[in-house]
């Protein structure tokens, strides 16, 4: 690691690069190898590799009990999760849903030529705002979806009043928000269900992955048959289904992942103290903190960048941080709102959805997990404090690259 003490240090302006490995956001946690190759050599003297095997079987219900919500059912990935999770509900016509979230949300909705409408966000939390939602339900409305974010959760009272008042459906897109607690119940027990993702990128994965969690015995029943083509025993169809099975190879990472499960938290907590630290009093730069009375899985450091207190943008202190091999990420840059076919299809949404444009050009997500460690945080966050310190020389050595006089500060 090199530290950066004048512009010249800076690898933008062809210094050497902080760090010679990339620093990813989210850089896939292991666990224990042993035990994961001795779950994978397991299933390969079976030779039952998917197809509601054993290890899908005691993932199911060791989410379930972790969670205490009554079924937790694992699939192939979050969206088609997502997918079989909306179908399985009955949803149709509009559903409401934030722009600022990742495009599956509302693709989950579009491949089943279901509407997404967008919504706005509420500042302080960055996920939707429950009095923004009533304004936008229609004759055609049959559901709401929420998005928990960074493991913050949606103001789920309110939701649920005007979804039970209205007779809308409501579902969580929880991705963001394994292991994570609102007013002390956990997660996966709120609206008629819950959609995990279980990404390589996440804090707990299991490859690739996701699941379902719910309350409702029939949805429950209706997911379970949606996931497996509508099978009802070996021969007997008795409804239209998808693709959605978790493999075993998944369902043992997803199990030795969960043995690991308080250390990855443990691991993120460390992190996230260490750059509130670091970053402490940094003008223009504001980091999302947590409610640690609740419980949460901290797996992403999210900073809001004021550029007129910074000079620089945001989108230039990513390009200078990945010059640096500090891989920061826009999250959800620039809004489902803004991507296609959204775009094309309500080009004025983003009138409608201020604070969504406003937080989509401020917010950046630094590099967190177990990849990560205390020396590389503080590296990243001196380098941060540098810029801001000197942000009028950045930003004039940005605008005017050629002119070497800058550099000399």
């Amino acid at each position: 690691m090199i530290n950066k003490t004048q512009l010249k240090d800076l690898a933008i302006f062809n210094g050497t690069p902080a760090f010679n490995e990339k620093l990813h956001v989210g850089r896939p946690n292991i666990g224990n190898r042993d035990r994961l190759f001795e779950r994978i050599n397991d299933l390969l003297d079976r030779r039952w590799l998917t197809n509601n095997g054993p290890y899908v079987q005691e993932l199911e219900q060791r989410m379930a009990d972790m969670l205490g919500v009554k079924h937790c059912i694992p699939m192939c990935n979050g969206t088609v999760a997502l997918e079989i999770a909306i179908r399985a509900a009955g949803l149709t016509g509009e559903v409401i849903l934030p722009s600022f979230t990742f495009i599956a949300t509302a693709h989950a909705l579009q491949w089943q030529e279901i509407t997404p409408v967008f919504c706005d966000i509420e500042p302080h939390t960055c996920t939707i705002n429950p009095w923004r939602v009533e304004a936008m339900i229609t004759p055609r409305t049959t559901g709401i979806i929420g998005v928990h974010l960074w493991g913050q959760t949606c103001n789920v009272e309110a939701l649920t009043e005007i979804a039970q008042k209205h007779n809308l459906k409501l579902m969580f897109d929880a991705a963001h928000a394994f292991g994570c607690s609102h007013q002390g119940e956990m997660i996966g027990n709120f609206g008629d269900a819950e959609v995990f993702s279980f990404h390589g990128t996440k804090f707990f994965n299991t490859f690739e992955g996701g699941s379902v969690a719910t309350n409702n015995d029939e949805l429950a029943a209706k997911i379970r048959l949606m996931k497996n083509f509508g099978f009802a025993g070996f021969e007997n169809v008795n409804y239209i289904g998808t693709n959605g099975k978790m493999s075993e190879v998944s369902a043992a990472m997803g199990l030795t992942g969960l043995e690991s499960l308080d250390e990855f938290v443990a691991v993120n907590y460390r992190n996230h103290k260490q750059y509130q630290r670091e970053l402490r009093d940094i003008p223009g730069v504001k980091l999302l903190t947590y409610n640690e009375a609740e419980k949460c899985n901290y797996q992403y450091i999210v900073l809001e960048i004021d550029q007129e207190i910074t000079e620089f943008s945001r989108d230039q202190l990513v390009k200078i941080l990945w010059a640096e091999n500090i891989l920061a990420r826009r999250y959800f840059y620039p809004g489902c709102h803004r991507m296609e076919p959204y775009r094309s299809y309500f080009p004025h949404a983003g009138l409608l959805l201020p604070e969504t444009e406003r937080l989509g050009k401020r917010v950046l997500v630094l590099p967190t997990g177990t990849a990560v460690g205390i020396e590389e945080i503080s590296q990243i966050c001196q380098i941060i404090r540098f810029l801001v310190q000197h942000s009028h020389e950045v930003k004039q050595k940005l605008l005017y690259p050629s002119d070497e006089s800058v550099l000399a500060h």
